[in-house]
């Protein structure tokens, strides 16, 4: 199913879009607080597994009811990409590393994945590294460090441990690089089903460990793992290719930036965790580096009587 193009709609808010990458953010970050309740009691890879799967079975069924039926072969290439990297690799390696490391290393190591979106993003996507851009980048980097650091607690870190959340940051760079290109043609349902199947293939090597660990494991910490696949893996990577095909990946990079801020929230309302004020400043400067990197370059109004030359037009709205 052929695309047209959102970007090259007029300029402006695409509404929709912000409501979908917000969905996606709030989703994500809700994650993190199932994966405490599943990761003790499940091993990473089969988390990861169990996840998929259950983001594949409510995905399968949305793709069916929707009969949109299979991705055009110009998007197989980055959907088989993303499917191995993003939606296998990465989540076995981020719930590995994730047990080897404390807090406060991981989002140093995790939080360089959309900085390198961005860099990969401008190289090879061609989409520029706008100073905006960067600049958000930098601060809600340093947001998400003050974050982590804040809530770490007495563990230690592994050179495992940081070789892992290091691979996991890079395989979700390329992930969502390699996904930029693929919805250009299959929409965001067709490409995180089919994304999601393969990385669940990929985690098939777990399949003993999740039926022996399924036996043992109270129920509450499956349900957290079914509510990591519906939820954040099936409802959040579709928004995400939804706001994806209608902005750069370098800006959906920095968005997911809001998410350690929405965490240090939900810690507070679900957890009893209540932030200190390090940590609320860093979430501060989480959102505050989201909005500078979202945020556009305000073109001079003309004067009056006066017509723009549309080239002109072009070059404001792409430097955005």
């Amino acid at each position: 199913m052929q695309q047209d193009s959102p970007q090259a709609a007029a300029p402006g808010i695409d509404r929709l879009a912000v409501a979908a990458a917000t969905v996606t953010v709030v989703l994500w970050a809700s994650a993190f607080v199932s994966i405490r309740s599943a990761g003790a009691e499940y091993s990473p890879g089969a988390l990861a597994l169990g996840r998929l799967l259950s983001g594949t079975v409510v995905l399968g069924a949305l793709w069916l009811v929707r009969r949109e039926g299979l991705p055009p072969k110009g998007a197989w290439p980055g959907i088989i990409a993303a499917g191995i990297l993003w939606f296998g690799a990465y989540m076995v390696a981020l719930n590995w590393g994730e047990q080897l490391v404390d807090a406060g290393t991981a989002a140093l190591v995790v939080n360089i994945g959309p900085i390198l979106i961005a860099l990969l993003g401008g190289w090879l996507l061609k989409e520029g590294l706008p100073p905006r851009l960067m600049a958000g980048l930098v601060v809600s980097f340093a947001g998400a460090a003050v974050v982590g650091l804040s809530m770490s607690g007495e563990g230690g870190s592994s050179v495992l441990g940081v070789l892992l959340c290091l691979f996991a940051a890079v395989t979700y760079a390329a992930g969502v690089v390699s996904q930029k290109p693929a919805l250009r043609h299959a929409s965001a349902l067709q490409f995180t089903t089919f994304a999601c199947a393969i990385g669940a293939l990929v985690c098939l090597p777990f399949s003993w460990q999740l039926v022996s660990e399924a036996a043992e494991a109270p129920a509450g910490a499956t349900l957290n793992m079914v509510y990591l696949g519906v939820f954040p893996t099936a409802i959040a990577f579709t928004t995400w290719g939804y706001a994806l095909a209608r902005t750069s990946a370098g800006k959906m990079g920095a968005t997911t930036y809001a998410v350690p801020a929405i965490v240090v929230l939900m810690s507070w309302l679900f957890l009893g965790e209540v932030p200190g004020l390090i940590t609320l400043g860093g979430g501060l400067l989480c959102l505050a580096g989201v909005a500078v990197s979202r945020s556009r370059r305000r073109v001079p109004p003309k004067p009056a009587g006066a017509q723009e030359s549309p080239s002109v037009l072009v070059e404001a709205h792409t430097r955005d």
